[in-house]
C-alpha cells in the first residue's frame, strides 16, 4: 500500500512538472494574445476634453512642434498609450501625449503645464480643479496601478526618446537616460565588461525603480540602486534645469534618493559602474510539498546575514533568495520558484557557489534548475520572461522580521487566499507570494538615501510581496480585495508578534499603501521640506498624477 501511494505521489508530481513546463512555456504568447484582443478602442477625445485643457493641448503642441501627439493621430496615439507592462494602465487615456526629445524641449512643456496650473488654481478653489492632476510622467512604464504613470484627459509627458546610455571613459560611472529600461543599461555596458546596482528584470524602467529606492542582484555588495547615483538632471516646477549631486543642491540628491517623483522630473541619472564579467544565476523549480522546507531554508539563509559566518554561507555577491510560492488557477496547481544569483561567478559554470551550496537550498527536491554561468542581461531576461506584459497587473508589499512563525503566517495568509480565488473563479489568475531579504546594512552602503533603514537595527528583514496577475476587468476589484485582506492578515499576525516593521518598500507597494509614512518621521519631515523648497506651489504634489506624494 505504502508502495502504491509512493507511485501515484511520483506521478503526480512529474504530471505537474510538466503541466508546470508547459505553461511557462506558453504564457507570454497567451497573455500577449489576450492582450491583444482586450485593448481598449481610444476614442478620439477632441471633442470631449474640457476646453481649459484642450487649450492647454494646442499651447503645447504650438510651442513643441514634432512633440506632442494627439488622437486624432489615430496609430501612433494608440502606440503610445498602449507602451506599459500593465493592461490597467493602457485603458487609461491621456489628452495627449508629449515626448520631447531633448531636456530643453522637456523645461517648455513644465513651464506651460506650470503656468496652467497656476492658472486653473487661481480661476477655482474646488478640489475639483483642473489643476488636480493635470499631467503625470512615464519613464519605463512598468508601475501595475492605474493611474501610476497615466492620466485620463490629461497630459503625458513620456520620457521614451531619453534613451541614450553613456559609460565613461575610464569606465567608473555612467549616464542614464530616464527613459531607459534596464535591458539597455546592461546591453551596453556588458559589451565592456561593466556593470551598475541595477533592475532584476530587464523589462523595468530606471526612472521609476531607482526614484523607489531599487532593490538590485548588486544590493549586499553595493546597497540600494539609489544609493549608486552620483549624479541627476532634473527639470524643476519652474522649468529650470539643474543638477543634484553631493556638490549641487546635495538635499535635492539625497531627496531624490528614495523620493519618487515628488520634486520634478528626472532626465538623466549618472550612475557608479565597475567591472563585472559574467555571473551565476537561474531558477530552481520546485513542487509545492517543499513549501515548508523552503521557508525553513529563507529563515537559515537570512539568519546567517548575522552570525558573519562569511564564505561558506553568506557573502555580499549573494544575490536573493527571490522565493515565490505561486498558484496558477488556470491549471490548479501550485509551485514554488525561487531566484539564486552570486555575482562573483564560480570557475565552473554549473558548480554551485560555497554560500549557496551549503545552504539548504542545495538539498531542496526540484524539478530542474537553471542555476549556471551567464551575462546580467541573460539573468534579467530569464527573470522577465517569468511576467511578461499584457495582463492585468497588481502588487502590494510590507515587512517582517525574518521569524519562522510569521513567514509561516505569510504562507498561510498565501493558501488561504486560494480558496477565495477558486470560488469567485478569476480567469488567468496567478496569485504569487514573493519573499526575499531586505538587510538594513544595504542601506548604509554608497550615498546617503531617505529611505529610513539606515538607523535599524542590523536583524535581517524580510520583504513580503504579492505579485498577481489576471485577465478580465471584471476581476480588479475581487483581485485587489483578496490581496489586501491577505496583507492584512500578515500584518495583524507580525503586529502581536513584535516581528512587524515600519518600511514597505515604495516599488511593490499597492496604491492604498503609504509608503513614505514607513520612511520614519525625521526623514518624512526632510522630504516635505526639499518639495516646499524647490516647489513652492506643489506642482508635482498637485498637479502630477500618479505616484506616491508626501501629504502636503
Amino acid at each position: 500500500m505504502d508502495l502504491w501511494w509512493f507511485l501515484i505521489s511520483v506521478i503526480s508530481t512529474l504530471v505537474g512538472a510538466l503541466l508546470i513546463h508547459h505553461f511557462f512555456r506558453i504564457e507570454t504568447s497567451q497573455i500577449q494574445r489576450e492582450a491583444t484582443a482586450d485593448k481598449p478602442s481610444h476614442p478620439d477625445l477632441l471633442q470631449t476634453l474640457p476646453e481649459p485643457i484642450l487649450l492647454l493641448k494646442n499651447r503645447l503642441a504650438e510651442a513643441l512642434p514634432g512633440c506632442v501627439i494627439s488622437a486624432s493621430e489615430t496609430a501612433t496615439f494608440t502606440q503610445a498609450i498602449n507602451a506599459y507592462w500593465a493592461q490597467q494602465e493602457c485603458e487609461v487615456v491621456p489628452a495627449c501625449v508629449v515626448q520631447p526629445h531633448r531636456a530643453q524641449e522637456l523645461s517648455q512643456a513644465v513651464i506651460i503645464l506650470k503656468n496652467g496650473f497656476d492658472q486653473f488654481r487661481r480661476e477655482s478653489t474646488s478640489t475639483n480643479s483642473h489643476a488636480n492632476g493635470l499631467f503625470a510622467v512615464r519613464g519605463g512604464g512598468h508601475s501595475p496601478v492605474a493611474g501610476a504613470a497615466s492620466i485620463a484627459n490629461g497630459v503625458l509627458i513620456d520620457l521614451g526618446r531619453f534613451n541614450e546610455v553613456t559609460p565613461s571613459p575610464d569606465g567608473t560611472s555612467v549616464r542614464i537616460g530616464a527613459g531607459c529600461r534596464w535591458i539597455n543599461v546592461t546591453q551596453v555596458l556588458e559589451k565592456k565588461g561593466l556593470a551598475v546596482a541595477g533592475g532584476r528584470n530587464s523589462a523595468v524602467g530606471v526612472g521609476g525603480l531607482t526614484l523607489g529606492g531599487g532593490l538590485s542582484f548588486l544590493s549586499p555588495r553595493c546597497g540600494f540602486v539609489c544609493s549608486n547615483i552620483i549624479e541627476y538632471e532634473v527639470v524643476l516646477a519652474d522649468g529650470s534645469l539643474v543638477v543634484a549631486s553631493s556638490i549641487n543642491n546635495p538635499d535635492l540628491w539625497r531627496a531624490l534618493k528614495g523620493g519618487s517623483n515628488n520634486f520634478g522630473i528626472v532626465t538623466s541619472f549618472t550612475a557608479r559602474s565597475f567591472p563585472l564579467p559574467q555571473i551565476w544565476a537561474g531558477f530552481l523549480y520546485i513542487p509545492s510539498f517543499e513549501a515548508s522546507n523552503v521557508l525553513s531554508a529563507f529563515h537559515d539563509f537570512l539568519n546567517r546575514t548575522v552570525t558573519n559566518d562569511v564564505g561558506q554561507t553568506y557573502n555580499e555577491h549573494a544575490g536573493g533568495p527571490l522565493t515565490s510560492f505561486t498558484y496558477l488557477h488556470q491549471l490548479g496547481i501550485q509551485a514554488i520558484v525561487i531566484n539564486l544569483v552570486h555575482t562573483q561567478a564560480p570557475t565552473i559554470g554549473r558548480k554551485w557557489p560555497a554560500c549557496w551550496q551549503n545552504s539548504k537550498f542545495a538539498s531542496l527536491w526540484r524539478f530542474w534548475s537553471t542555476c549556471k554561468l551567464r551575462s546580467l542581461t541573460d539573468a534579467t531576461d530569464e527573470l522577465s520572461a517569468l511576467d511578461p506584459p499584457g495582463q492585468r497587473q497588481l502588487f502590494a508589499t510590507t515587512t517582517i522580521k525574518n521569524d519562522p512563525a510569521t513567514l509561516q503566517a505569510a504562507h498561510d495568509a498565501f493558501r488561504k487566499s486560494i480558496v477565495s480565488i477558486r470560488k469567485r473563479n478569476i480567469k488567468g489568475m496567478s496569485w504569487s507570494l514573493v519573499l526575499q531579504p531586505l538587510i538594513p546594512e544595504w542601506a548604509r552602503k554608497g550615498d546617503p538615501n531617505s529611505l529610513g533603514l539606515d538607523t535599524c537595527d542590523d536583524e535581517p528583514l524580510v520583504v513580503v510581496g504579492f505579485m498577481v496577475h489576471w485577465t478580465l476587468r471584471q476581476d480588479d476589484v475581487s483581485a485587489e480585495t483578496i490581496t489586501r485582506c491577505a496583507i492584512e492578515q500578515i500584518e495583524t499576525f507580525a503586529t502581536a508578534h513584535g516581528t512587524n516593521h515600519r518600511y514597505r518598500y515604495l516599488n511593490y507597494c499597492g496604491k492604498w499603501q503609504k509608503p513614505f509614512d514607513g520612511y520614519g518621521e525625521e526623514n518624512l519631515t526632510f522630504l516635505k521640506q526639499v518639495s516646499r523648497k524647490y516647489d513652492p506651489d506643489g506642482l508635482f504634489q498637485i498637479g502630477c498624477s500618479g505616484g506616491f506624494k508626501l501629504g502636503l
